[in-house]
């Protein structure tokens, strides 16, 4: 199945007009034509089969022929990641956090980030792309990014982790501390890992030290690797 997006469609809705860029996807790359079923949707957890009735690649139109609701996952997985030096390994990260199902993502800018300044609306496009192609309902939500002491400060309901790298700390295993079901939050790092400083601080505010396990992970590797451990714990059959 080929899925769209599209954030301003809505239940009740009649009709959908799809912007010049996707419009020119649908006749010009997919060859689409006329009458050919569509599917999108809205990123809000609905689903649209929409039929073609305009076929134009500078603007297609499309009748909304019925649309259903997804329910809400039980979980709710929030990864706060600090930016990589490299952007690519963050937008990889981006990219398989979303096809791996996290609801929501926050940059942290900590003590050793050498990347401070992320680029939003680059961020935006490659969630999208990757709702698309995981043929997900639900559009993660992207924060803007925060400092580390003002994140580990916040009142944030539900199982707090922090994954770092300083060794004869006390840690026990996240998959062994995670609860299905749950609202989780979980801190990475930067490629310097957090500051001794930071670390403490975080556990002062309540948020419990894990391990991902005994091989040393790149950024948005320990990230994916966390992302993962709690869906799988939420797998349902």
């Amino acid at each position: 199945m080929q899925l769209f997006y599209h954030p301003e469609v809505a239940p009740g809705d009649k009709e959908v007009v799809f912007p010049r860029e996707e419009s020119k996807h649908i006749v010009k790359v997919l060859r689409k034509k006329e009458g050919d079923q569509l599917h999108l949707t809205n990123g809000k957890g609905w689903l649209f089969v929409t039929e073609l009735i305009a076929a134009n690649q500078n603007s297609c139109t499309a009748r909304i022929l019925s649309s259903e609701e997804a329910p809400p996952e039980p979980y709710h997985l929030h990864m706060v990641v600090a930016p990589t030096k490299m952007n690519d390994r963050y937008e990889w990260f981006l990219e398989k956090a979303t096809e791996i199902g996290v609801h929501e993502i926050t940059p942290v800018i900590c003590d050793h980030s050498e990347r401070k300044v992320v680029k939003l609306n680059r961020y935006e496009r490659v969630l999208q792309s990757a709702l698309k192609q995981s043929l997900h309902t639900r559009f993660p939500v992207l924060n803007e990014p925060v400092s580390f002491t003002e994140l580990v400060g916040r009142e944030i309901p539900g199982q707090k982790f922090i994954a770092h790298c300083e060794e004869d700390a006390e840690k026990n295993l996240l998959s062994k501390r995670l609860k299905k079901g749950a609202q989780v939050t979980i801190l990475i790092g930067p490629e310097g890992d957090f500051s001794p400083d930071e670390i403490s601080t975080a556990l002062k505010n309540s948020w419990e030290a894990v391990s991902l396990g005994s091989s040393r992970l790149r950024t948005e590797t320990a990230a994916i690797v966390a992302c993962h451990t709690a869906a799988l714990l939420n797998e349902t059959e």
